[in-house]
């Protein structure tokens, strides 16, 4: 487990820095990831990096993994702080999207060593 949390964090490190070309390499060409501002899952590298091209181009998100477990099924947990700004750097004030600050749980399941599948579930 300790090389698939390496990976995440580096996942992490490379995504904050708006590096796409950083981030595909770990994830599988077809990967199901979920698109947290419209709902649902983008299908694929280039699917991905369309909506990270969009979700950039409208607000600007940071991502702090604040731990890491393992969960029965094999899938790896990150609790995650999410603070989500707007370009110039403020707070988002009527946004219509579904990108807000909070802790969120990313699920992470793994496939090969690369990412197959990524969702995000609220923490209650």
């Amino acid at each position: 487990m300790d090389d698939h949390i390496a990976t995440l964090r580096r996942l992490y490190e490379r995504f904050n820095a708006r590096d796409i070309d950083g981030v595909l390499p770990v994830l599988a060409v077809d990967v199901a990831w979920a698109n947290g501002m419209d709902g649902g899952h983008v299908h694929g590298h280039e699917a991905l990096r369309d909506y990270w091209t969009r979700q950039w181009a409208m607000v600007s998100p940071h991502v702090a993994p604040v731990g890491f477990t393992e969960t029965g099924d094999g899938s790896i947990t990150a609790e995650v702080r999410q603070t989500v700004l707007n370009l110039d750097g403020t707070p988002l004030e009527g946004q219509t999207h579904g990108l807000r600050d909070k802790t969120v749980a990313h699920v992470f399941r793994m496939q090969d060593g690369k990412i197959n599948r990524f969702d995000i579930r609220d923490i209650a």
